[in-house]
């Protein structure tokens, strides 16, 4: 018997984000063009064509990622793990899976993404987001270690420890709030 498809809450495509920075860029781009003239715009929107082009392979490789992430982890282990039942264990695991992880945000939150899709809760994603940006290990070893040494990496590293789980608590807690306001509307 084959599994359910998983089941991804519906998007609109342009949404109020979208509509900020769309408003954003036109904004910019009229700014520009007037401060700068024309040559310096069609300068700034052809770098910017290169650089998405550039971007583009590796987004749609993350997705990808991402999505066979989704279909290989098996549902019960991430419900059981970093599910909304995990509690602080949950927590704690997503914030070591998240300063295990390498990449970049390109990478990150389209598996972030998928965590969600397949069971994770908000707290376990935001813990996990958190943690890789605040405890990367790969960022610690390419660009902390040799402009600050060891003594700083482990500083900030303890420093910086509780602060995922303490916002994968918070995220809990807040979308806790939210789901009991929209439960009492209805």
């Amino acid at each position: 018997m084959s599994e359910a498809p998983l089941q991804r809450r519906p998007r609109r495509p342009f949404d109020w984000s979208t509509a900020f920075i769309a408003v954003a860029v036109v904004g910019s781009a009229i700014v520009v063009y007037r401060r700068d003239g024309q040559a310096r715009f069609l300068e700034i929107l052809s770098s910017d064509f290169i650089l998405f082009l550039d971007i583009l392979p590796k987004v749609l490789a993350a997705c990808l990622i991402a999505a066979f992430v989704a279909v290989l982890m098996p549902r019960e282990t991430v419900l059981r793990w970093v599910g909304a039942e995990s509690g602080l264990l949950g927590l704690i695991i997503a914030t070591i899976a998240g300063a295990i992880c390498p990449g970049g945000p390109i990478t990150i939150f389209p598996v972030a993404a998928a965590f969600i899709t397949i069971g994770a809760d908000v707290g376990a994603a935001i813990a996990f987001m958190t943690s890789w940006t605040l405890l990367g290990y790969s960022r610690a070893l390419v660009w902390e270690l040799p402009f600050f040494g060891p003594e700083f990496v482990i500083w900030r590293s303890i420093a910086a420890l509780p602060l995922p789980i303490i916002a994968g608590l918070l995220g809990r807690f807040v979308a806790t709030l939210i789901v009991d306001r929209k439960d009492s509307s209805r």
